[in-house]
């Protein structure tokens, strides 16, 4: 009906005005080399072949965010600890509209995140104004533990936590509270599966829980805690991965269980909080991003390239739009589902991957390789699997 035409047309819009305006520049290779330099923060260097000569840098890609004004809302994101990863690029678009943000890091490198911070993220953190993004406040946050009385000796001595108390969820939801009165706003971009490396016929039962617990209950955890103090209309959103419905060999550890669950409880939440509090819960399934927390996965040694490379390789190959993830385009779509625009919105799993969850026959297999080389004409042509590569050399030779 005219409402449904509405909400899409001024979804439109929305994408329409949030077209990159920058492009990316590399000497050689493939995207997923271009894609680590684009959302880290690490010097220019060679993986392999490849050398990535420039950096590119991040400016505001989202015009036209006056469609959405978040002005006097306050977003509380969780799991945000650099400048490269999808928490800071939501953070950066919810800031563009207005809001105020406030964030939740891990502990043990909560120092290092703030003395980034003084230093400056450089274009990272320019918002469309030209000015740099505030972070109003960092709380210290582990998503292990809900409660005080959760955490054990072990973790309180520990260094890394040294001079730091209230860093559980009930805790934090409580100085949040204090500090600002509510939370509009609700983002858990966190994740952490300490066997991840693993197979999961090899995954330890405290490897399997531990990954369930920081990437999984943790959500129930925070919308638990900090919805007593949303107001109705309020959005939740998490971060998911295709790992939790399709098999991502190397992707281990339970890790992919947890992704599972992630997506299950977003259904479940979104009608306990729905019908308790007026809230939307949501999840976005996110394509892969050369995030400092995904490189560490499985880090490749010197002059070699990483696990993450590979996985952005291939879905550059056979996604259904053959073109660049950029982390501000998850960011623009989370914004949306924080605004009004995703007002209905809620319990479902948004894709955000340029498709790739929708393929079935990947065309770089080494199976179908003769076969594909053989295909002229259309629609091969733009079916092949380095369609995707050669348009991006033609964009920046």
């Amino acid at each position: 009906g005219p409402p449904f035409g509405r909400l899409v047309k001024a979804l439109t819009l929305l994408a329409l005005a949030a077209t990159p305006t920058e492009g990316f520049s590399a000497a050689t290779g493939t995207f997923a080399a271009m894609q680590n330099r684009l959302f880290s923060p690490f010097a220019a260097k060679s993986v392999g072949k490849v050398h990535v000569a420039t950096h590119r840098k991040l400016g505001p890609v989202m015009s036209g965010s006056h469609l959405v004004d978040l002005k006097g809302k306050v977003a509380f994101v969780a799991g945000v600890a650099d400048s490269s990863g999808y928490g800071w690029a939501i953070a950066k678009q919810l800031a563009n509209a207005g809001a105020t943000i406030i964030v939740g890091t891990w502990p043990p490198v909560l120092t290092l995140f703030e003395r980034g911070l003084s230093k400056g993220f450089g274009e990272d953190s320019k918002l469309l104004d030209g000015t740099d993004m505030k972070i109003e406040k960092i709380y210290p946050l582990d998503a292990m533990f809900t409660t005080p009385e959760e955490v054990p000796d072990e973790v309180k001595n520990n260094k890394r936590y040294a001079g730091l108390t209230g860093f559980d969820i009930a805790s934090c939801a409580e100085k949040v509270k204090k500090d600002y009165g509510r939370v509009d706003i609700l983002v858990h971009s966190l994740a952490n599966g300490p066997e991840v490396t693993k197979p999961l016929l090899e995954t330890s039962r405290n490897g399997y829980l531990s990954a369930s617990s920081a990437s999984a209950y943790s959500m129930i955890a925070m919308v638990s805690k900090f919805a007593p103090m949303m107001p109705a209309g309020g959005s939740c959103i998490s971060l998911s991965y295709i790992a939790s419905e399709r098999v991502v060999p190397g992707y281990g550890g339970g890790m992919s269980s947890a992704k599972a669950q992630l997506e299950s409880d977003t259904r479940v939440l979104a009608w306990e909080a729905g019908r308790k509090y007026g809230l939307t819960v949501n999840t976005i399934s996110a394509g892969p991003l050369a995030s400092r927390a995904a490189i560490a996965i499985k880090k490749g040694g010197p002059g070699e390239r990483n696990f993450i490379d590979y996985c952005i390789d291939y879905n550059l190959a056979n996604v259904p739009l053959p073109k660049p993830l950029y982390a501000d385009d998850v960011g623009r779509w989370a914004l949306a589902l924080c605004s009004p625009l995703g007002g209905a919105v809620t319990g479902t799993v948004q894709y955000v991957d340029n498709g790739m969850h929708a393929m079935g026959l990947m065309v770089d297999s080494t199976t179908f390789q003769e076969y594909i080389n053989r295909q002229k004409g259309d629609p091969w042509d733009f079916w092949k699997p380095d369609v995707g590569t050669k348009r991006l050399q033609e964009e920046d030779p």
